[in-house]
């Protein structure tokens, strides 16, 4: 077993990030490259100051910009939109291996005799118009289709049918404006040695070690508990997660990773020992300043960031506003090995503004001069990022910023 001290154990996981020091990812190979690493980033549409995998990818990628993302997915078609850790982006490449999720939703769609008349309409208007989303067309028929998949919103028809048929795998999102989804054939733009391959993993043991190593891959470090970053992998429940873990270890896949002043045992893949071996080496890189993104793969399972981090930290974008601690959407601040504080951070779009509404730090966090320089940097960064050629921040809770 390896023996980490606790700051040995936030630089692996941040220099596996590439979230400390030097950056690893450039340009778009790097988010390329990252995504990959990662097996997924997580999906969500909203968009105050960039969506999820966007702010995911501007803390790592040098050069980042959004366009590099929106290439990656619906123009080189090497990132696609797919279910994994809930909506997420993942690389083309490992659509085989979900194959079991899509038999499933045709196995499922067969109770439902009416879903066939209502597709084939969808079939012979995408046929003739090309890529539709659900606003383009309305159907000769009406299906309530929200109680039969999770991710429908209400009973239009559809839209339904349109989810339906993407789960099956027979669409693919072709493009995106806004939050509206623009569907077409998949047979179109995924190869076809990866959309007819078959189930790469036929029992559910062999896919869930298969998934289990991906999640742990996705964030460095992993526990052997019910954990957030293992949300979606059906069937996973304690008893099968607990096989997945013991024939991980046995087969040399996972190494096992004890943290100073933790109960619970940690697990690193076998592929990042080199960066372990860094860490050992104690190293004092570089300090960045970087903004978090609040569903990032660094931070899927908090309890084991706050143990790690020191740092609690709740997406409070679905609590009541009266019951918020911080705000709205609030994003981490990491400087350094340490996440110091938070940020409420909006773009004002009509006037190119990045709105810096609110800084928060840590009790324990003193802003010094080369925190707030570091930030300020970082903050001038993201307005790039996000288009804005002007940064406002609000005296009365920005206090020590000069931007």
């Amino acid at each position: 077993m390896i023996q980490l001290t606790n700051r040995q154990a936030r630089q692996f996981l941040l220099l596996k990030h590439g979230l400390l020091g030097d950056y690893r990812f450039t340009g778009k190979q790097g988010v390329l490259d990252f995504v990959r690493q990662a097996g997924c980033i997580q999906f969500d549409p909203i968009d105050v100051c960039g969506k999820n995998a966007e702010l995911v990818l501007q803390s790592r990628v040098k050069g980042f910009t959004k366009s590099m993302l929106n290439e990656l997915l619906y123009k080189d078609r090497l990132l696609m939109d797919y279910p994994d850790k809930n909506l997420a982006i993942i690389p083309v490449e490992d659509w085989p291996y979900f194959e079991r999720y899509r038999q499933a939703a045709r196995l499922h769609a067969k109770r439902y005799p009416e879903m066939e008349a209502l597709t084939e309409q969808v079939r012979t208007l995408i046929q003739s118009q090309g890529t539709l989303s659900s606003d383009d067309f309305t159907l000769d028929g009406n299906f309530d289709w929200h109680s039969a998949i999770h991710w429908s919103g209400g009973n239009n028809t559809a839209r339904s049918v349109l989810e339906q048929m993407y789960s099956t795998g027979e669409l693919i999102i072709h493009h995106k404006k806004g939050t509206r989804k623009y569907y077409d054939f998949s047979e179109k733009y995924i190869h076809p040695d990866l959309i007819n391959a078959p189930e790469p993993l036929e029992s559910d043991l062999e896919h869930h070690k298969w998934r289990v190593l991906r999640r742990i891959g996705a964030i460095g470090l992993l526990w052997n508990r019910g954990s957030d970053a293992l949300l979606n992998i059906w069937g996973l429940k304690a008893e099968q997660r607990n096989e997945v873990f013991r024939q991980l270890l046995h087969q040399a896949s996972i190494v096992a990773v004890a943290v100073e002043q933790m109960k619970d045992v940690l697990y690193c893949r076998v592929e990042d020992l080199p960066l372990i071996e860094t860490v050992l080496q104690n190293p004092e890189p570089a300090l960045r300043c970087e903004l978090i993104a609040p569903l990032d793969n660094l931070i899927w399972d908090r309890k084991l960031i706050n143990q790690l981090f020191g740092f609690d930290y709740t997406w409070e974008i679905y609590t009541p506003a009266a019951k918020r601690k911080f705000g709205y959407y609030v994003l981490p601040i990491l400087y350094g090995e340490s996440l110091v504080g938070r940020a409420e951070v909006i773009v004002e779009r009509k006037t190119s503004t990045l709105s810096v509404k609110n800084i928060w730090y840590e009790s324990d966090i003193k802003p010094t001069k080369q925190l707030r320089l570091a930030l300020n940097k970082s903050l001038k960064k993201f307005a790039l990022f996000n288009g804005c050629e002007t940064i406002l921040a609000e005296s009365a809770v920005s206090a020590g910023l000069t931007v």
